[in-house]
């Protein structure tokens, strides 16, 4: 064999070795030697975005999956690795527009760019199962569903407020809008309700809480970490509390009771009624459009409301402001009259856009109060506590050792006992009663963007909006369009745009929304199942594979992606299309790549970003960086030019901190990218780039050839059996079955870092050993080596296929894809002698070898002849030993 480790060479031919095999192709009916079904275990990460170039974190999410898939083959099963494209989406339409390219043609070239990626890290991703969701054959199913929906009353068309661009005349993503304006125009942005499709995923929200926060359900996700658990929880967020209204006379021009002269609030903490000093209602609120009409202050600050996002996150980042409407309405208890305010942090789609105000005991509601003058009435209390109007405490806030005081018949109630009262109360008056809310709103899947699924809906002039046929299924998207900022492009499609009304046969138009690409990820590791069949959306091989076994991605998307994909998994089920609940067994999110960010302030105030090989590092008396300085001499500045630090982050090409995985495999080969993503850091937390590091992880991989290449003829020798070792042998293969023993159970746990030290410390063992040409000894050296081919190739399988076959290995145990995973030899561990701790009079003062076998007499015996030695009797200072006391397996103690 060549005594070089030469990466290239190796990784070729081991995929052309499994591509002539076509190695990864999966059935549902594949079967062991004996002829029996084997067991399914379907392993997924989350689809990628074709941008262009896989990064790091795409390389450990799919290395990490690759580990499992490979070691569990080995182990007997059925294992399914598909992969696909998330190819829909803003930033195609961005690329689109800065290189005057379809968003199709980009997104197809960084496919194949990117699968030509996969491919070269030698993944072992079942090709012939791929998709990628802009394709019609895969979201004729989206628009399928979508049309199901409609009917079993899940989907429905309502009013959404959206990010208006006045300038380019267009919808804007919440993440398009920058401090206010649109990302192109620069146009102070406007929320403008317009009609749009929505799903109900509320009505499923006590099911998705459950599976979450509740141990008893049979389908909790115990499989989940419980961070991921509690953030769904959260985002779900179901909450007790009371509904109740506010009546007033407040009419409109025309004489009419503004809602019926009532406005509505909903309170988890109806306890402090009594509290009420203010009611805030949304920019958008019928009474704060009335109080408008006639007030041209409050009317400028409602369309200055409307600038910005529409987000619940991003109103809670934004100062609250508010100004009063000169209307007022009657506290429904106490009859007193209640000031009506427009509050910019109030959403009119949350709840009945409207909000009671308790200063007092809502640390929200007290800062607005303190910068507007407004009341503070104290109306509950907790024991020991002193309240004060100067500044917040926590306490403030206390539900649960909270009792109601200034309340006048809820007083000294406690929080469940007062909610209980008020409800009964207002319940009484026609006013209110108790209900429960959620966090989580109905999802709004309207898009007003191109590149996306066409929303299968016409709209007649007679007939209204009209569901498009199945038949005519899928409405298909024309890929040859450009955006140019000016709106949607479909619009201006004649061909996409005019249709005849499938109702009435009327000149009618498509609709030119598109469907939120959530859309697509709900649900593509079902169509993995059943990638090609034109008649039905699943089939049989989703009732094969799914639930899903192990699922694989990153913690950014733990609200959600996931939600969306339980939601969507519950509907599926509802609709007799799969049997099951939730869709993933397991999730693991593994922890981002990060490395060091280095930047500079430009002379016109811009931030100017660095490689960390264009750099220096500064460090202080205590090693610690604290600077650095220009390796080289860049542009107009010299070498020498102090640059900041600014620590280590997830790593990013706008930051100059990315390292690209083909200068990776260029450089050192698959197995080593490979090798050090897996061994830096266990796959949950954060990695940190080392350089340092990754040459190390290929000097590992050259150890591992080289010592191949030094003992080939060994390693290549057959027979030999274990019955009669020398202890040399004997200690080398209990120290191989004790790695192994490890190893196997850190497959188990998925540490695969730990895996990686193991590999290592067997080839440490290895290197140790010196064979003395016996055939034993090379029956264990043999056996070691194979042990560590093993457990090593799931990490590294380009090597250890190069050197399984140049050795011989595949002649007896069969190809390493499929080589039985090596047990634990027992027998092995057993040991024929012991080494204790010896002590003297407590004190550590050597070790003694006995028999593994021995009894406490012959410890004991053992331990008093080793007092004999010269170097041991200068602590007993030639005294008898009075006790001996043995801790068995452990330690010697002998008193004298």
């Amino acid at each position: 064999m060549n005594e070089k480790y030469v990466p290239a060479e190796v990784e070729t031919a081991a995929q052309a070795h499994w591509n002539a095999l076509d190695a990864y192709r999966v059935t549902e009916d594949a079967r062991d030697s004996q002829g029996q079904l084997k067991p399914k275990f379907y392993a997924c990460s989350m689809l990628p975005y074709p941008s262009g170039k896989l990064h790091m974190g795409h390389v450990r999410n799919y290395t990490i999956n690759d580990m499992l898939t490979r070691q569990l083959r080995m182990k007997g099963f059925n294992v399914l690795m598909p992969m696909g494209w998330d190819a829909f989406g803003l930033p195609a339409e961005n690329a689109a527009m800065k290189g005057k390219t379809p968003p199709a043609q980009w997104t197809y070239s960084n496919i194949a760019y990117m699968k030509g990626q996969m491919q070269a890290m030698g993944l072992a991703i079942d090709w012939s199962r791929e998709v990628a969701t802009c394709q019609p054959s895969y979201y004729k199913w989206n628009q399928w569903l979508f049309l199901q929906m409609l009917k079993a009353g899940i989907a429905e068309r309502r009013t959404q407020v959206v990010n208006w661009d006045p300038v380019d005349q267009t919808v804007l993503a919440n993440e398009q809008v920058i401090d206010g304006k649109g990302w192109r125009s620069g146009a102070p942005v406007e929320k403008r309700e317009i009609p749009g499709y929505y799903l109900n995923i509320v009505k499923y929200a006590d099911e998705l809480l459950s599976a979450v926060a509740n141990p008893e359900d049979p389908n909790y996700l115990s499989g989940w970490p419980e961070r991921v658990r509690l953030m769904q929880e959260n985002w779900i967020g179901k909450s007790e509390g009371v509904r109740f209204a506010f009546p007033h006379e407040i009419r409109d021009a025309a004489g009419t009771l503004i809602q019926d002269g009532k406005l509505y609030v909903f309170t988890t903490r109806a306890d402090t009624i009594m509290g009420v000093t203010f009611c805030a209602v949304a920019p958008e609120h019928p009474l704060a459009t009335h109080a408008a009409a006639g007030n041209a202050e409050l009317a400028a600050f409602i369309e200055e409301c409307k600038k910005g996002g529409t987000t619940e996150a991003e109103l809670a980042l934004k100062e609250k402001e508010g100004r009063p409407t000169g209307l007022f309405v009657t506290h429904p208890l106490t009859g007193t009259q209640v000031e009506v305010w427009v509050g910019n942090y109030v959403l009119m789609s949350y709840g009945d856009g409207a909000v009671m105000g308790v200063p007092a005991h809502d640390e929200r509601d007290f800062a607005f109060a303190k910068k507007y003058g407004l009341a503070i009435r104290q109306v509950v209390a907790v024991d020991g506590e002193t309240f004060s109007t100067e500044a917040w405490q926590e306490w403030y806030g206390d539900k649960q050792k909270c009792v109601c005081v200034n309340s006048g018949e809820l007083d000294g109630l406690g929080h469940k006992a007062a909610v209980g009262k008020v409800a009964e109360l207002v319940g009484a008056k026609g006013l209110g009663e108790k209900k429960t809310t959620w966090r989580l709103r109905d999802w709004g899947i309207s898009r007003q963007r191109y590149w996306g699924t066409p929303i299968p809906i016409i709209h007649c002039d007679d007939c209204g909006a009209v569901p498009v046929p199945e038949k005519d299924l899928p409405v298909v998207l024309p890929e040859d369009l450009i955006p140019d900022g000016s709106g949607n492009p479909l619009n201006k499609c004649a061909s996409f745009l005019n249709v005849a009304c499938p109702c009435c046969g009327k000149p009618a138009q498509r609709e030119t929304d598109t469907m939120d690409t959530f859309i697509d990820s709900s649900w593509y590791f079902m169509r993995y199942c059943d990638p090609t069949n034109p008649d039905a959306m699943v089939a049989e091989g989703a009732k094969y594979w799914m639930p899903m076994d192990q699922y694989i991605g990153g913690i950014e998307h733990a609200i959600l992606h996931l939600l969306y994909a339980r939601f969507w998994t519950k509907v599926m089920r509802d609709l007799k299309l799969v049997e099951v609940s939730e869709p993933f067994t397991k999730l693991l999110t593994q922890g981002m790549v990060l490395n060091h960010i280095y930047s500079r302030r430009t002379d016109k105030g811009g931030i100017e970003y660095f490689w960390p090989h264009e750099v220096e590092n500064v460090l202080d008396a205590g090693g610690k960086v604290v600077g650095a300085k220009l390796k080289e001499a860049k542009g107009d500045l010299p070498a020498g030019t102090p640059i900041d630090y600014q620590g280590i982050g997830t790593m990013s090409k706008s930051k100059n901190n990315g390292v690209d995985p083909q200068d990776l495999i260029n450089t050192y080969g698959a197995d080593t990218a490979r090798l050090f993503v897996m061994f830096a850091s266990p796959p949950e937390q954060t990695l940190e780039w080392n350089d340092a590091a990754v040459e190390g992880a290929h000097r590992f991989l050259k150890r591992v050839w080289g010592f191949a290449a030094k003992h080939t003829e060994l390693l290549k020798a057959g027979g030999g059996d274990f019955a009669s070792l020398s202890a040399p042998a004997k200690a080398l293969r209990r120290e191989v079955h004790l790695v192994l023993k490890q190893v196997s159970s850190d497959y188990e746990r998925m540490q695969y870092n730990t895996v990686v030290s193991g590999c290592m410390k067997l080839l440490n063992a290895l290197e140790g050993f010196k064979p003395d040409g016996s055939a034993g000894d090379t029956a264990v050296l043999r056996e070691g080596y194979s042990v560590l081919l093993r457990a090593l190739y799931p990490a590294c399988p380009h090597i250890t296929h190069g050197l399984w076959t140049e050795l011989g290995y595949a002649a007896a145990l069969g190809d390493l894809l499929d080589a039985p995973w090596p047990q634990v030899d027992e027998a092995a561990l057993v040991q024929d002698e012991i080494e204790l701790v010896l002590q003297i009079n407590g004190k550590l003062r050597g070790a003694v070898k006995v028999p593994a076998s021995a009894d406490k007499a012959a410890i004991e015996a053992a331990a008093v002849a080793a007092l004999a030695d010269p170097e041991l009797q200068k602590f007993t200072e030639g005294k008898p030993p009075k006790k001996v006391v043995v801790v068995p397996g452990r330690l010697v103690n002998v008193v004298v």
